[in-house]
């Protein structure tokens, strides 16, 4: 990689589904592992984390610490049923979805990359409570906001903003990676270069092109 000047001068990583494999393709592993009806996993999400969702729900709740794991895992096994109509077992619930996510070794050499050609790093990521593998992501930024640990969550302009206070950087020097339409629809009302991610490849060859460097 060769480097050029450019107005973008860091880049802002979401962590699951970018940094890591498809959320989706862990849902779907998770679900039909332990035997669990999908559309009522689809109907709890569509309740408490689309676009109409009101403020407060039980996902909203654990993304900004206000109720732990364990008072999540209760309430999202209320409201699922195996296949077979059955109750669902709530300990550990999360973290058995969280079990099949792996970390994109493609999208991790991509964060060296920038690191090592001088263009600064931050993590932003929502969290469900979950640990994360620090001893995979340790210097590989210079800042990491956990919405959990600072009590907001994206799309909330503020968490966004947070992160640019902590990098000391306007939105327009900052390009934002996420895998999920309403938080880079937010990203990009504050100024940032938002890349919705949908593969390894096509998020590369855009994170390059905004910071002016050849891949």
């Amino acid at each position: 990689m060769g480097s050029s000047d450019a107005a973008v001068r860091a880049v802002i990583f979401d962590y699951g589904g970018v940094l890591t494999t498809p959320g989706g393709a862990a849902i779907r592993a998770w679900t039909s592992a332990e035997g669990i009806d999908p559309a009522t996993f689809s109907a709890a999400l569509k309740d408490w984390l689309s676009r109409e969702a009101p403020p407060g729900t039980p996902v909203h709740r654990l993304e900004t610490g206000e109720i732990s794991p364990e008072e999540f895992n209760r309430a999202l096994a209320a409201r699922l049923r195996s296949v077979d109509g059955g109750p669902v077992e709530p300990d550990g619930l999360v973290q058995r979805i969280f079990a099949r996510m792996r970390s994109e070794p493609a999208m991790l050499e991509l964060v060296r990359l920038l690191r090592d050609n001088g263009v600064r790093t931050a993590l932003l990521s929502n969290s469900w409570g979950n640990s994360y593998p620090w001893h995979l992501l340790d210097g590989l930024f210079e800042t990491a906001v956990v919405s959990g640990e600072v009590g907001l969550r994206k799309p909330d302009p503020r968490i966004y903003q947070l992160t640019l206070r902590r990098l000391d950087l306007p939105a327009d020097q900052a390009a934002f990676v996420d895998d999920g339409a309403p938080n880079i629809a937010a990203a990009e009302q504050l100024g940032l270069r938002a890349v919705l991610h949908t593969d390894p490849a096509t998020t590369r060859a855009r994170v390059a092109e905004l910071v002016g460097l050849d891949v």
